[in-house]
């Protein structure tokens, strides 16, 4: 019988399933559990208190799922939670558990994208206020110049359908435009919500041709596998059934209905009892 668990992956709502996609392609023999926090989302305007509180309810209930590791596939719970969890919780549990979050492995790479060495980072209000991938991004390409803009209206859209509509095309051009106003020799671009790549033929609509535009799913994905291989006390705790169960804060039905448009197929979530 295997009494292995799985890994972990852990959003305030449906974005996280955009890295959870790329994670299966990189790795798809492991088993997965997915939660998302939809019931209380967004995240992204609320305080470093309530975020913290919320994602460690929520990394409690999967530890209590036997995940061994966990990654907070959510911007704003890595920016505003993941400290203070790695630092204060974590060294007091036995077994030993691990979370991790997507920021750092991003600010690890980002530098190798841009020539010009000026970075453009578009994020909810809470990323862009923690001011957390300025603060990594600096240890690891401190000569880059980095500046972001707050979009609040962008997960909004993704959320109800919205965001391929011709109502989006203000937002995501009044967006660039400010950006590029900022800093006019940016030649990258984060996208640094996990919502955005679903806005992704939107933005490029009206990017200039030789701004590159960086999605954090494949990154993270590349970023985990590494980090499997370099901790294999981790690794061997996780089962390789190639399974992925899915929970949701929210009314499973609901959460189901748009699930499917961040997965890219259909999947059967069952109501996390208890968030």
């Amino acid at each position: 019988m295997d009494n292995k668990g799985s890994i972990g992956i852990f959003d305030s709502g449906y974005g996280g399933l955009t890295i959870l996609k790329e994670i299966l392609k990189e790795l798809p023999e492991y088993n997965y559990i997915y939660l998302g926090d939809n019931a209380r989302a967004p995240y992204g305007s609320r305080d470093f208190e309530t975020v913290y509180k919320f994602t460690l309810e929520c990394v409690n209930y999967l530890f209590k799922k036997n995940c061994p590791l966990i990654i907070l596939a959510c911007n704003t719970a890595s920016a505003k939670a993941l400290r203070t969890i790695q630092q204060k919780y974590l060294p007091n549990l036995h077994p030993p558990r691990k979370v991790l979050g997507i920021i750092r492995p991003t600010t690890e790479v980002i530098g190798n994208y841009s020539r010009t060495k000026h970075i453009g980072i578009f994020a909810t209000e809470g990323t862009v206020q923690s001011e957390s991938y300025l603060i990594e991004i600096k240890k690891f390409f401190c000569e880059l110049v980095v500046t972001q803009e707050a979009c609040p209206m962008w997960v909004p859209l993704v959320e109800n359908n919205e965001h391929l509509s011709d109502g989006a095309d203000y937002f995501v051009k009044k967006h660039i435009q400010n950006l590029l106003k900022k800093d006019p020799h940016i030649d990258a671009i984060l996208l640094a919500c996990t919502h955005y790549p679903l806005m992704l033929s939107k933005i490029k609509k009206y990017i200039p041709k030789n701004i590159q535009i960086i999605s954090q799913g494949s990154i993270v994905a590349k970023s985990l596998k590494n980090y499997l291989i370099q901790h294999p006390e981790i690794e061997s705790q996780i089962s390789k059934n190639k399974k992925s169960v899915f929970y949701t804060s929210m009314d499973s039905a609901s959460f189901n209905e748009k699930a499917g448009l961040f997965f890219g197929e259909k999947l059967t979530a069952t109501r996390a009892e208890g968030i």
